[in-house]
């Protein structure tokens, strides 16, 4: 009995490309799944939840079938190429045409129903895993709300109310402490994604969609409104910060207190405000349309269509992750909000620069 020798182009093997290549597709996915510092900040093939590594397993089934499937359909064609390719004395007569085979037709269709059946099958149970419309035990509650362009959190059970950084404590897998987010929108969709942590939900005006999860990991991780807005759209950055217990804890209770609790400390990129320009900004902050939209607890202030700016100073970024908090640009975002966010539903509040330098230097005391 004879081995017929692989198939052959210009003289080399393609069986021994094609299996290199579904090599390094199997080694590439698995580089990304199990790299401790992944290619990408929003990475989908190093998941740091639950939820999220449920997606990627489904993610990685449905790659495999879809590169089964290439394999069969782009062998069964080379092989057509090449084993019936014009040959010497050829007459260029069609051959023979086969109609009717009952073999053929049921495997074209009964094959492809049966994949499809099994990835509907997949991604159903994943879906019911993912998705849930009640709480999971033992889960904190976190109320996120999408507004143009910016994100509200409220934390229900602890009084906290803050904006665009998201904190929440790190779940033990082996006692699951997992983080219950409902999605409100105050105006129009948006979309609820930070790949590491779980998949897309949408956020929909008068609907109340909802999501969990529960990062094994502390860390930082980066998201974004996957819905498009409006105008800045690309600017509604999510940022969620998990944190150990005892260092969330810390953080709610620091959350808690009104503004001022905490004096401004003198950093390398921050200075502490002189008093008397503080309390200039602060006459001018709550006699101006600034309290219309902003909050601060044990202040007069308290608008609700901006983001509650308490501890402004705690947080990391500006204008929803656009750019670093420092004293420059949160001046300039005083100043122009539309020099950093153009389309910025914040309009320029035509400040004189004293004026702006006592608000800016009042705005660096809430931390």
């Amino acid at each position: 009995m004879s081995i017929r020798p692989p198939i052959t182009v210009a003289g080399s093997a393609i069986g021994p490309r094609i299996l290199l290549l579904l090599l390094m597709m199997i080694s590439a996915i698995s580089g990304f799944a199990d790299s401790a510092e992944p290619l990408s900040p929003t990475n989908i093939f190093a998941p740091a939840s639950t939820p999220a590594n449920t997606i990627f397993g489904l993610s990685v089934f449905v790659l495999a079938v879809a590169a089964a499937i290439f394999m069969a359909v782009f062998s069964l064609l080379a092989y057509a190429v090449i084993r019936y390719r014009r040959k010497a004395g050829d007459d260029g007569h069609e051959p023979p045409q086969v109609y009717g085979s009952n073999q053929v037709e049921l495997a074209w269709t009964v094959i492809p129903v049966l994949i499809v059946v099994a990835l509907f099958m997949a991604t159903a149970r994943v879906i019911a895993n993912v998705q849930t419309a009640a709480a999971p035990p033992n889960a904190m509650e976190v109320v996120a709300v999408g507004h143009q362009f910016w994100w509200e959190f409220r934390y229900p059970g602890l009084n906290v109310v803050t904006a665009n950084e998201l904190h929440v404590p790190v779940s033990d897998p082996a006692h699951p402490t997992p983080t219950f987010i409902k999605l409100l929108s105050a105006d129009t969709d948006h979309s609820f994604w930070v790949p590491r942590l779980a998949g897309k939900t949408d956020l929909i005006p008068n609907t109340v969609n909802s999501m969990w999860i529960d990062p094994h990991e502390a860390g930082l991780y980066l998201g974004q409104c996957a819905q498009y807005c409006g105008t800045q759209h690309a600017k509604m950055l999510l940022r969620v910060y998990v944190q150990p217990r005892e260092e969330f804890d810390r953080w709610i209770q620091a959350q808690r207190q009104p503004a001022h609790v905490n004096p401004p400390q003198a950093t390398t990129e921050r200075t502490e405000a002189p008093s008397d320009a503080a309390a200039e900004g602060h006459h001018i902050f709550e006699k101006t349309a600034c309290i219309n939209c902003h909050a601060v607890a044990g202040t007069p202030a308290n608008g609700r269509f901006g983001p509650d700016l308490t501890h402004l100073m705690s947080r990391d970024t500006l204008a929803s992750g656009a750019v670093p908090n420092t004293p420059g640009n949160l001046r300039l975002w005083i100043k122009d909000p539309s020099a950093i966010k153009p389309g910025s539903l914040m309009p320029a509040m035509g400040l004189n620069d004293q004026d702006l330098d006592a608000v800016t230097a009042y705005l660096e005391t809430l931390r």
